[in-house]
């Protein structure tokens, strides 16, 4: 996994994601999901490319079922991109990386 991926809770979302100084993309996910590990080296590439311009973070729905709910995740693994603590846009499903690139340039 890659290093500049912060994984964050229900109790620190918050603060990592909502009050980041930069655009935050979360990958909502769980261990038990394939399409989550199918797409997880492609987000490990985006938070090594566009490190210190966005931060790249990973929940896992399983532990943390509070915040996925207050943002209407139904199903994994969905992408959402956040600046200045709104939602810009998501993704659901295992996308190409394509579609994660653009997802990520909306929020710069």
């Amino acid at each position: 996994m890659a290093e500049n991926i912060i994984h964050v809770s229900d109790s620190n979302f918050e603060t990592l994601v909502l009050k980041s100084e930069v655009p935050a993309l979360v990958d909502f996910w769980a261990s038990w999901c394939a399409p989550c590990r199918a797409i997880a080296p492609i987000v490990d590439e985006m938070a090594n490319e566009y490190s210190g311009r966005i931060r790249v973070t990973k929940m896992n729905v399983d532990d943390n079922p509070a915040t996925p709910g207050r943002y209407g995740v139904r199903g994994i693994p969905t992408l959402i991109l956040f600046k200045g603590g709104k939602v810009i846009d998501q993704l659901v499903g295992a996308v190409p990386k394509n579609q994660i690139k653009e997802l990520i340039e909306k929020g710069l």
